[in-house]
């Protein structure tokens, strides 16, 4: 399984539930006297959970790193293989954990073993994640790496419209799923997370670190880092004027099972 370090994750879930959270409804989350949230990372969802819930929420993740930023309790913990009784918790859940695992089903069997009510796997659905941007070419790169990223990766990353049928095969009922899309918008004034971000396009730094995973020939990767890097100078100087505007959509599906 891959690790992330603190700050891609929040990076990644920046804006995640800040606007809306009605895509969490189903979870009935007023009603839970105990929620395990697995995966947690460094605790994004499981603020929100612990905001939404009365009962007491859990943080568990494996990285014990990531779990000194966890508020409230948390266990370090593999989500094939968690340290817990048969039915100890009202509610599992989990936000973009499945994509990262190699046998998603054999997680989420865990996650009902533990659960005396429900399962929630909140996945998104990385091959429709959508891109616009003042720079022309950017919305073509951005889809020309994510197609060679998806190609490359060894887990299902594109999972999220899939994980109802995760539940399903992992013997959850009565299954449902909403979708929330996560929208990351960059715009002035911008911030000097945006504006560092804006100038790692320039140098190519994220594909050069994203190399390993992602499918083509030297020569083919070459040349869209190329692309990516004058893309990106383009980019710096929309910055520095104050024209750049770049709004990225991912779908995330909310998949709720019943044990």
């Amino acid at each position: 399984m891959r690790r992330f370090s603190a700050e891609y994750l929040r990076e990644t879930r920046q804006g995640m539930w800040a606007d809306s959270r009605e895509a969490l409804d189903p979870l009935d989350l007023d009603t839970c006297d105990r929620v395990l949230d697995v995966g947690c990372g460094e605790g994004a969802l499981t603020r929100v959970l612990a905001e939404e819930c009365p009962g007491e929420v859990v943080g568990c993740d494996r990285d014990r790193e990531l779990l000194l930023e966890v508020d409230g309790p948390a266990v370090q913990a593999d989500a094939y293989e968690l340290p817990f009784p048969d039915d100890s918790f009202d509610l599992v859940v989990c936000q973009a954990l499945l994509i990262n695992l190699p046998d998603p089903e054999a997680a989420v069997r865990e996650f009902a073993r533990v659960a005396s009510n429900r399962v929630a796997c909140i996945e998104p659905d990385n091959s429709a994640v959508a891109v616009e941007s003042t720079v022309d070419a950017e919305s073509r790169l951005a889809a020309q790496a994510r197609r060679r990223y998806l190609q490359g990766i060894e887990t299902n990353v594109a999972l999220g419209a899939e994980a109802a049928e995760v539940l399903r095969t992992a013997g959850l009922a009565n299954v449902t799923t909403t979708r929330y899309d996560q929208t990351l918008a960059v715009e002035p004034p911008y911030s000097e997370r945006e504006v560092e971000a804006v100038g790692r396009k320039a140098s190519g730094a994220g594909l050069r670190e994203r190399r390993e995973t992602m499918a083509g020939s030297e020569e083919e990767l070459d040349a869209l880092r190329s692309e990516w890097r004058e893309m990106g100078r383009e980019a710096v100087r929309q910055v520095q004027s104050g024209e750049y505007h770049r709004r990225e959509t991912v779908p995330f599906y909310v998949a709720l099972g019943e044990v």
